[in-house]
């Protein structure tokens, strides 16, 4: 059964089992998937070879959702895999849970589902029985985005860089209009990343936030429905954009994409990863 003091090991098959893009943020990832998390571990002589990490539904909680499953690349083709869903299985159904999801657990995910470069999760998960429900996608940006002349702001708003101060104003505005999940990533961008805002006197109208789960990651946004047409979204995205150009990153991933036309043309961003959402009765 996985631990808190599996995390160093976790964190190191994590690099040599990941891709490039998210074996550099290794650290940040598995830090963001044992915040309230249950799960396996296969070891051979001290020395971990795989782990599946899985955690209660935020929103469902009737739901499970497999958050990471990892396998040394050189002991693949062992059974190991079977093993660590099938116990990770057992421990979601003794917790009264009756579904397992492979899908972003908000506020605490590290993608959308099992990217489709992943190509051994796919087919382990597939003999397991799960079932591929949706398709979902990010969008890469490049750094720095190419300056462009910027629509003057509506007549009495402020954008801003958020201040602590500001976050009474803010979050209460995020939690009614997009719920939870998404307060707690701003506060979270708020602490480790950065978040923009516009401000129509107190009242925050709109805002962006990148940081919150992942370091190279953009999001949360959102605009108010009534300051929605005013151009203040591809200003406050191109403000975060900036903030993580200027840590010397060379892209930035945007999760979970719905609005891809409003990316492409704000930011000159492409759909760049793919991935399968799964899901299985238990």
């Amino acid at each position: 059964m996985y631990t808190p003091a599996h995390r160093a090991a976790v964190i190191e098959l994590a690099k040599r089992c990941l891709l490039p893009q998210d074996a550099a943020e290794a650290e940040a990832i598995v830090d963001i998937l044992t915040r309230a998390t249950f799960g396996a571990v296969s070891e051979v002589d001290g020395k971990l070879q795989g782990v599946a990490l899985a955690s209660a539904g935020h929103k469902d909680e009737a739901v499970a959702h497999l958050d990471l499953l990892l396998v040394d690349p050189a002991v693949r083709r062992q059974g190991i895999a079977r093993g660590l869903l099938a116990d990770v299985e057992r421990q979601a159904k003794k917790r009264g849970l009756g579904t397992i999801k492979v899908a972003g657990n908000a506020p605490d995910y590290a993608w959308p589902g099992v990217d489709v470069h992943y190509t051994a999760a796919i087919c382990a998960l597939t003999a397991a029985g799960y079932t591929h429900e949706r398709t979902a996608w990010n969008m890469t940006a490049q750094l720095p985005v190419k300056p462009r002349p910027a629509r003057p702001a509506p007549e009495g708003v402020v954008i801003r860089r958020v201040a602590e101060a500001d976050l009474e104003l803010l979050l209460p505005m995020v939690h009614e209009q997009w719920g939870p999940a998404w307060t707690v990533e701003v506060e979270r961008a708020f602490s480790k990343g950065g978040v923009h805002a516009a401000f129509r006197g107190e009242h925050p109208i709109a805002f962006a936030a990148w940081g919150g789960c992942r370091p190279s990651w953009f999001g949360p946004m959102g605009t108010l429905p009534a300051a929605s047409g005013t151009g203040l979204g591809s200003v406050l995205l191109r403000l975060c954009l900036d903030d993580q150009a200027a840590l010397g990153l060379t892209s930035a991933q945007i999760g979970w994409v719905g609005p891809v036309p409003f990316y492409a043309n704000a930011a000159d961003a492409i759909i760049d990863r793919v991935f399968f959402l799964f899901t299985k009765q238990l």
